[in-house]
């Protein structure tokens, strides 16, 4: 009898052990009591104890059941948080512990092997192993087709169009222009390797590959190669293309690129072959914009009736592109003689005459009597940036960061024969590190708590453009000044910016703000030398109306 209590209270204690809790409720065992089922409910009316045995016993808490996962043991999600926590936990550990090694060994390195998975990424596009997709690029208006073996994996990682047409089948079938199909490998290596070569000509085709089927990356890519060579030789020229595909694309920054490098650069595309590509559109954009970097007017006029007699437009296109030409801004020789033998005047005279007139009348009177009557506030009468040397003169500075510079040089008074004899002198200073005087050395001693005075190294290049003397004769007019920095790239000189003030270049903050002038291979440097034009523009002010 004793020897079954022993056992009894021995099977007691090991119900009451956390190891055993029930698997379904969350709650101990009990050893069954007169009776009663194991597991059996405590307390009630169901099956176990019964009578005063019941009610003398104490009811345990019951634990809210845990769900239980298809397949899995109850309580299977708690057990989960706790492994995941501790795993967690086990990750931030041994990241620890190893960030500590490495800041402990100074001879800690980064092994790179990505040429070599590159190159392994080409390889497997050339061979085509384990590829599950077929791509048939068909150019147009032929029947040839080109046949590449690709994987979806890849492809979808670069393009979601081309994830989306290849979902659910393996063979594609594409039909691309024949430009675009002859590089369409090229745009196929640079989903695998993230790398491409390209050419001139061969950028519209590539971009365009990239928009149809969302490539961004390459899209930008291409577009910042094309803004960054607008200036490279080419035998049709490649800028107004550019520009023209940029519009139908409706990529705003790449084609106000273009649009800028044409106007600072027009002398050079009115002489080749790219001016007769330009569209009507471009044509009357240009003319009317005031920075247009040319030779003269009449040098403008020239190329607009070349552009007119090889594309014939209709009338009202031809007369608008007249319409825009300054002739104020050209001498009263000339006009007379564009009236008598120019093909385009002769056809179109009556739609400029009214223009022709008003500059006929510009160039009789004085400035400041034409002001009286006429509306002088308009683009009629403002000059572009001519590089004829009545309006300017060109500047070379050898070593510009050596120390200051100083020239002179002469223009006239203004473009009407009333002025043809009058000049002005002009005196220019350019300084490589100016410093503004509140940020002088000699100041910032002088205050005691003052901030650390600027180093001289510290300046920026400074530009200063006065009239040698002042004269009645500029009542009503005032002087702009313009800049032109010639750079050299791809091996030609172009004008890359231009900047306008009145009379210093302070009041322009980014004055050659990137041009680091005491870098021999600085780009803003031809053979050590800084390439400056300066361009003086008169610019004429309505004073008093007279009454009618």
């Amino acid at each position: 009898m004793r020897r079954r209590v022993r056992e009894c209270h021995k099977a007691g204690k090991k119900s009451m052990h956390p190891l055993n809790r029930s698997r379904s409720n969350g709650c101990c065992q009990f050893p069954p009591i007169n009776g009663a089922e194991p597991g059996a409910r405590l307390g009630g009316s169901g099956p176990g104890i019964k009578g005063p045995a019941a009610r003398s016993l104490p009811v345990p808490r019951r634990r809210p059941a845990m769900a239980r996962m298809p397949g899995g043991w109850p309580g299977a999600p708690w057990r989960r948080r706790c492994c995941g926590a501790a795993v967690l936990l086990l990750l931030l550990t041994v990241h620890a512990a190893q960030r500590a090694e490495l800041g402990a060994d100074t001879a800690a390195a980064t092994i790179n092997h990505a040429p070599a998975l590159l190159q392994r990424l080409q390889g497997l596009l050339q061979r085509g192993n384990g590829s599950d997709a077929v791509l048939r690029v068909r150019p147009a208006g032929s029947d040839e087709v080109q046949v590449f073996h690709a994987h979806q994996l890849l492809l979808a990682l670069q393009s979601d169009v081309l994830d989306g047409l290849l979902h659910n089948r393996s063979v594609l079938t594409l039909d691309e222009p024949p430009d675009s199909a002859a590089l369409f490998d090229r745009f196929l290596r640079y989903l695998y390797c993230g790398e491409v070569s390209l050419q001139l000509h061969q950028a519209i085709p590539l971009h365009r590959l990239a928009s149809k089927y969302g490539v961004a990356s390459l899209q930008r890519g291409v577009a910042e190669y094309m803004r960054s060579h607008l200036a490279s030789e080419s035998s049709q020229g490649h800028v107004v293309g550019w520009y023209h595909y940029a519009t139908r694309v409706g990529d705003a920054g790449l084609q106000e690129s273009c649009l800028q490098f044409l106007a600072w650069n027009l002398s050079a595309v009115l002489g080749s072959a790219e001016w007769a590509t330009v569209s009507t559109e471009l044509l009357l954009l240009l003319l009317e914009r005031s920075d247009l970097v040319l030779h003269s007017e009449l040098e403008l006029y020239g190329a607009v009736e070349a552009w007119l007699a090889r594309r014939q437009p209709e009338a009202r296109v031809a007369e608008r592109a007249l319409r825009a030409i300054r002739y104020p801004m050209i001498a009263p020789s000339h006009l007379f003689q564009l009236q008598v033998q120019s093909p385009a005047m002769l056809r179109h005279r009556a739609a400029v005459q009214d223009l022709l007139f008003q500059a006929f009348q510009f160039h009789a009177a004085s400035p400041l009597h034409f002001a009286k009557y006429f509306d002088v506030n308009c683009s009629m009468f403002l000059p572009r940036n001519y590089l004829a040397p009545a309006w300017g003169s060109p500047w070379v500075i050898s070593n510009p960061a050596r120390d200051d510079r100083s020239t002179s040089f002469q223009t006239q008074l203004g473009p009407s024969s009333h002025d043809a004899g009058k000049r002005v002198t002009w005196n220019v200073l350019f300084s490589p590190r100016w410093l503004p005087v509140s940020l002088r050395p000699v100041y910032a001693d002088a205050v005691p708590g003052a901030l650390p005075a600027a180093r001289l190294e510290d300046g920026r290049p400074r530009l200063v453009i006065t009239p040698a003397m002042s004269s009645s004769d500029f009542a009503g007019v005032s002087f702009q000044k313009t800049v032109l920095v010639g750079v050299r790239q791809q091996g030609r000189v172009f004008v890359k910016h231009v900047y306008s003030f009145h009379q210093s270049t302070d009041e322009v903050p980014d004055f050659l703000a990137h041009a680091d002038l005491q870098k021999r291979a600085s780009e803003y440097l031809i053979d050590n030398a800084l390439h400056l034009h300066i361009v003086v523009k008169p610019v004429y002010h309505s004073l008093i109306k007279a009454k009618k």
